[in-house]
């Protein structure tokens, strides 16, 4: 399933020719960037300025991570039950397990407030390109560079959030050759209205991830809130009533994490000889500790739910990549691409010195490399915690232009959201984790290193864990806003161990941070000049690596051909009662009772799950999928296996995105939820 010189064109829909690389329906675009040209070349198709704004302002990001839309004018927003994920297991107890036995308020009255989620709505785009890069010269050093590129950005994002009340980000596009302000309304009342079982939006469990076919229900249902009721809303997405056909051209409109697709291809053998497999031996290693503390009860398996769901998807995902990676031919392609770049480039006079940026990214990845497994952070909620108050006392002493970028003043609100947030923390599972970190901190500097003798202060992991679980009081969110209220005053003055641990780490945090930033700003740099260079020999017209922000894909549903078979592009209700019974007697192919109950009562027919050619990564998960009406017709839930180097290459031969069908959720509803009015509520 899927839990960072001027090329844009100005005006809401500027018309973007496809340059010659860019191959089908490849593309996560701009917002105020769209293909146009291309869409009208080949579908004839040609989006008016208001239904890209509608769609726009009908589209919503999670702060949890991935993507949603408004289904209803009065506040309904769909997601991926996976996406919601974290808000349900934050809301179950060992009385009311929603996240596996699902959920469904009758009434507004029932529907329940997440504790901690933010729902972000792009409503404004600005282009700050000159702003920043004018602060930036060419005889600042990298940290000099770094930190005058962070003051403007920060000083940028103020203005825009004190002259308009609005979150206002700052996203570095191309590498670093364009800057664009984000501005977003935000909601943080937002509340529960249905989720169904774990067993239906997970059908199939590990097994079936990032394959298909697939029969899952992935969606979840919540609801907005302004002063209290449910939100007025102009823009939201109508339901289509119609099943997608064969061909048919659709969009997602979501937020896509991560490419990489301008890297180099030392930089590509960086991730597949280094980043990656160091990445996975950690995910592992973190799978393993959560299945261990699952078995200790029903009671731990619940609390570890959520976290080892994650990482057992993280795990397959970057599996998939490596192996995408460690296949000759992707290296193959990216090395054809880039000595066709550099031997234009030399031919050119006025281009040659660009030749240098891929000497620059070379050598980077040699010094990224000395820097893995180099970390302070300890991943478990109360040192996360104990570190963010540690941060945010000594950068409130700082003029904000010089804060570090997540404690600026414009990201304040979010920040402090998710450090006062009265979701449950669970001290054995944070022993857990706790101790599993401070072992591997051990593991990475060597038992006899001064910071790590100074960690452990004379006790294994294992024993230092318990004491400091056991002595901090930060579980308490009134410790916690004492502790913020009180400044760096109060943090000093603390006699916590977890806020000791910290400020014993503080400086080398900070130390691996700046490093970390320098070959940022060296990186920024690199790709900037390369993105030039590109743009002179290919043209100027394309998209950016994707940022966890806002961008609209398209293409066709089609199926495809998989050792010598050919995979349809949908998938019926029908199907998932014969997949569990193919299944019979492994547990992740158990639907759930209600499934069963109404089996009889169920529409076989009704298309469940589809396939599509977007371009998709991760992020997209609880992305809109919508027709060329702009009603909506599905939600990506999922890429298919052969998508996954989609971070790097896309490729429209096999690669899919996975969707669950518009009428399937209906259908669903009304046949076995027995929620007709929840049904019918869909898109009005």
């Amino acid at each position: 399933m899927l839990n960072c010189q001027t090329l844009l064109l100005t005006g809401l829909l500027a018309v973007a020719a496809v340059p010659s690389w860019v191959s089908a329906d490849e593309g996560m675009w701009l917002f105020n960037d769209l293909p146009l040209k291309h869409l009208k070349t080949k579908y004839g198709f040609q989006p008016s300025d208001q239904w890209a704004e509608h769609l726009r302002l009908s589209a919503v990001r999670f702060n949890s991570g991935g993507s949603g839309s408004f289904v209803s004018s009065d506040g309904l927003v769909l997601t991926n039950h996976h996406v919601a994920a974290d808000t349900l297991h934050k809301l179950s107890t060992p009385e009311r397990n929603i996240i596996e036995d699902g959920f469904l308020a009758r009434s507004i009255e029932e529907e329940l407030a997440a504790p901690d989620l933010e729902l972000n709505q792009l409503v404004a785009i600005e282009d700050v390109t000159q702003r920043v890069r004018s602060a930036v010269n060419d005889e600042m050093s990298a940290d000099d560079a770094a930190q005058a590129r962070r003051a403007v950005i920060s000083t940028i994002e103020k203005e825009s959030l004190d002259d308009t009340g609005l979150r206002s980000d700052v996203v570095t596009l191309y590498g670093g050759a364009e800057y664009h302000l984000y501005r977003y309304k935000k909601y943080t009342d937002v509340r529960l209205v249905w989720a169904p079982e774990t067993k239906a939006a997970f059908f199939g469990g590990d097994a079936d991830n990032f394959e298909y076919p697939r029969y899952n229900l992935d969606a979840t249902l919540m609801r907005v809130y302004e002063d209290g009721k449910p939100a007025q809303l102009d823009n939201f997405l109508h339901w289509s009533e119609t099943p997608v056909a064969d061909g048919d051209l659709v969009f997602v409109a979501g937020n896509p994490g991560r490419t990489q697709r301008i890297f180099t291809v030392d930089a590509l053998k960086y991730l597949r000889d280094q980043r990656l497999p160091y990445v996975l031996d950690y995910l592992r290693r973190k799978e393993i500790m959560l299945q261990q503390y699952s078995l200790e009860g029903a009671e731990q398996k619940r609390r570890a739910r959520d976290e080892l769901f994650g990482i057992q998807n993280a795990r397959k995902a970057y599996t998939g990549m490596l192996a995408g990676l460690q296949d000759p031919a992707t290296i193959a392609s990216k090395r054809g691409r880039e000595d066709r770049l550099l031997a234009a480039i030399g031919a050119d006079e006025s281009l040659q010195s660009k030749a240098a940026a891929w000497e620059e990214i070379s050598r980077l990845q040699q010094e990224k490399a000395k820097l893995l497994g180099q970390t302070t952070g300890f991943q478990s909620r109360l040192y996360d915690l104990a570190e963010t108050l540690v941060l945010l006392a000594a950068e409130d002493q700082k003029p904000n232009a010089q804060r570090l970028r997540e404690y600026g003043d414009a990201g304040r609100e979010s920040l402090l959201q998710g450090v006062l947030s009265e979701a449950p923390i669970y001290d054995d599972l944070e022993r857990a984790k706790l101790a599993d970190e401070l072992s591997r901190f051990v593991e990475q500097r060597g038992a006899d290193n001064l910071l790590v003798t100074q960690v452990l202060a004379g006790k294994s992991p294992r024993e230092r864990a318990g004491d400091l679980v056991a002595a901090t009081t930060l579980g308490d969110v009134k410790v916690r806003q004492a502790l913020v209220d009180g400044g760096r005053a109060a943090v000093l003055a603390s006699e916590d161990p977890l806020i000791g641990l910290a400020l014993l780490l503080e400086p080398e945090y900070r130390k691996l941070r700046k490093r970390r930033e320098e070959l940022e700003e060296q990186e920024r740099q690199a790709y900037a000049a390369i993105t030039e260079a590109v743009a002179a020999v290919e043209g100027t017209d394309t998209y950016p690596d994707a940022t966890f922000t806002l961008r609209l894909a398209f293409g066709t549903v089609s199926g495809y051909e998989e050792n010598g078979e050919t995979i349809h592009p949908w998938t019926v209700m029908s199907g998932a009662y014969e997949h569990a019974r193919q299944h019979k007697g492994q547990e992740d192919f158990d639907l759930p009772e209600s499934w069963m109950d109404a089996e009889d009562q169920v529409d076989g027919d009704t298309q469940l799950n589809f396939v599509c050619t977007a371009d998709i990564i991760g992020g997209n998960s609880g992305s809109p999928v919508v027709n060329r009406e702009g009603e909506l017709v599905g939600l990506i839930f999922d890429g298919n296996i052969q998508s996954l180097t989609s971070d790097y290459l896309y490729s429209d031969v096999q690669g899919r995105a996975v969707s669950v069908a518009a009428v399937g959720i209906r259908e669903a509803l009304r046949s076995i939820y027995k929620a007709p009015e929840l049904a019918d509520a869909l898109g009005r």
